[in-house]
């Protein structure tokens, strides 16, 4: 078995790797789109669907690549929360979601913005993308099965350096629990953006 730091190691080379090729395609894909537009536009994408990723019922409605996720039921992200978890000054993306707003890539709601089910980039529902992404995602598993890595069983909290020369057994989380740190201020990664 392994110790700790090789499979943190491991862990984040496969998926360093895997984020990287997925950015490069984002990018080439949508080359006449400035690459900080095009992570504005992803993060209210991402923000818009929390909802339907923690409903296993909508989950299940919204799986078929065909199916989009109509507008009334995306939730809205404010500008303010975007500024925060992409790190980018509050008038960078007041500014960037105006020029997005005029391409009719985005749309304001009560609950804030969305990206438009009828843009036509086809943001959020780029078949060509999301099939991109399966190959990716194919290749990550397989590289971290081949690490030795096949679920999340595998994975273990990497142990404070001043803690190693203890002999204290580490304690187990239990499945489904938050893993015991403190929040972050910039975002909850298990909910995504904050609105």
């Amino acid at each position: 078995m392994r110790n700790d730091s090789d499979v943190t190691r491991t862990v984040s080379r496969h998926t360093l790797a895997y984020m990287l090729f997925s950015i490069s395609e984002m990018f080439r894909h949508y080359d006449e789109f400035d690459p900080l537009d095009l992570l504005i536009v992803h993060a209210i994408l991402n923000a818009n669907v929390i909802n339907v990723m923690n409903d296993p019922s909508l989950d299940e409605q919204f799986s078929s690549i065909h199916a989009v996720e109509p507008d009334v039921i995306k939730q809205g992200v404010s500008r303010a929360a975007l500024s925060r978890f992409l790190s980018l000054p509050l008038e960078t993306v007041r500014r960037r979601v105006a020029g997005l707003k005029r391409r009719k890539i985005l749309a304001e709601t009560k609950a804030g913005l969305i990206v438009t089910e009828q843009n036509l980039f086809r943001f959020g529902n780029n078949h060509e993308l999301q099939k991109t992404n399966m190959l990716l995602l194919t290749k990550l598993l397989r590289d971290l099965k081949r690490s030795g890595i096949n679920g999340p069983d595998d994975l273990r909290a990497p142990k404070d350096a001043s803690k190693e020369t203890s002999k204290e057994t580490p304690k187990e989380i239990p499945k489904g629990a938050a893993t015991p740190r403190k929040p972050s201020k910039r975002h909850n990664v298990r909910k995504g953006l904050d609105c």
